[in-house]
């Protein structure tokens, strides 16, 4: 057991380095996925979408090397699910993607603008944890589980792109994976460099630098934090995630379970997952690079329709992460990386849900 606790606390050690990092690079890139659909919609700027699309390009690819390495599988994640539970996954992505307008950004945006001074993204925080809790395991959570989640569909030859490559090609699993992550890569890849005029070094920079952070925390999770069997359970587990399952980056559960923590830490069964050191760690980079940049400063509401609209923007970004399974980090990257099909459904209602509110604040 003293091995299973040392590589435990190697596991959260990493995914904090890893989660400084991403915050440093989020604050000093400007990587906002509510920015690359406002700049598309508003000014017809593609940038910070084709920065999005690196980002996607390298988590795919990396992730296929792993796959095809043998280190990782997409089977071991937290998105291998029997069913499709499209309802849940639609509209939760359409809330979050209405929320994160209002709200002026998506959970890892607002945790980089409270590591710049911002208070208006503290209350953001607070509220979308209490609705994270409260979809996950609250009055809502009766509502997901009984309305929405039955609503589903089979997945045919299964939940990720690789098995139908399987179907279809007669390949083995870690050669389907890494054909189909060379072919989505380089499509992406394609589609930035046909895009336009080249991007600023600091905005292709940081697109690398995301993916990277989401395939190294592939590793830290299904390869440091992997244990063929465990001394208690004899069953092979993966450590220091709340799912027992390999995860890397998303935000809108460890929120909730933070919230948790934090109100009944002393029943003395809480424990930190590589989900919840995330959360600290990219408030923490983000206000390293704030300060060293000279950029931090304290901001709060204007207005009271302000805070409404952010208070209105935080439930439903909390709720719709959670009935989603992800957020624009979540299922937008890491969901995507692993060639989850039910990731692209997701990713398809919050840029729905993003280009809706939008247009009605246009209006």
């Amino acid at each position: 057991m003293q091995a299973i606790a040392q590589t435990t606390h190697q596991v959260l050690l990493a995914g904090l380095l890893l989660a400084l990092l991403l915050g440093f690079v989020l604050h000093r890139s400007h990587f906002c996925t509510m920015g690359a659909i406002s700049d598309w919609l508003l000014m017809r700027s593609p940038d910070r979408s084709r920065q999005w699309a690196i980002a996607v390009a390298v988590a795919v690819l990396g992730f296929g090397l792993l796959a095809a390495a043998g280190w990782v599988s997409p089977l071991h994640t937290i998105y291998n699910t029997p069913r499709l539970p499209w309802l849940s996954y639609g509209l939760g992505g359409v809330l979050f993607g209405i929320g994160m307008v209002l709200a002026s950004g998506c959970l890892s945006k607002t945790l980089v603008r409270l590591g710049g001074g911002n208070l208006k993204a503290l209350v953001v925080l607070l509220v979308a944890a209490v609705a994270a809790m409260a979809t996950m395991r609250g009055a809502l959570a009766v509502l997901r589980v009984r309305g929405l989640e039955p609503v589903s569909l089979g997945w045919g030859p299964g939940p990720f792109l690789p098995q139908w490559a399987m179907a279809g090609l007669s390949l083995d699993m870690d050669m389907a994976a890494l054909l189909a992550a060379v072919l989505v890569a380089a499509a992406l890849g394609l589609w930035v460099w046909r895009g336009g005029s080249p991007l600023p070094a600091r905005s292709s920079a940081g697109g690398v630098l995301v993916g990277l952070v989401t395939v190294a925390l592939w590793a830290v999770s299904g390869v440091l934090g992997w244990v063929p069997e465990h001394p208690e359970t004899l069953e092979a587990v993966f450590l220091a995630t709340a799912s027992g399952r390999m995860e890397a980056m998303s935000f809108t559960a460890p929120l909730g379970y933070w919230l948790d923590a934090l109100l009944y830490f002393s029943d003395g069964t809480k424990r930190l997952s590589l989900g919840m050191v995330l959360v600290p760690g990219v408030l923490l980079g983000a206000a390293l690079s704030a300060w060293q940049e000279g950029s931090f400063r304290w901001e709060g509401f204007a207005d009271t329709d302000d805070l409404v609209r952010h208070l209105a923007g935080a439930v439903l970004m909390g709720a719709g992460g959670v009935m989603a399974m992800g957020c624009t980090i979540g299922q937008g990257i890491s969901g995507l990386s692993t060639l989850h099909l039910g990731s692209l459904l997701a990713v398809a209602g919050i840029v729905a849900g993003a280009v809706l509110a939008l247009r009605w604040q246009m209006r």
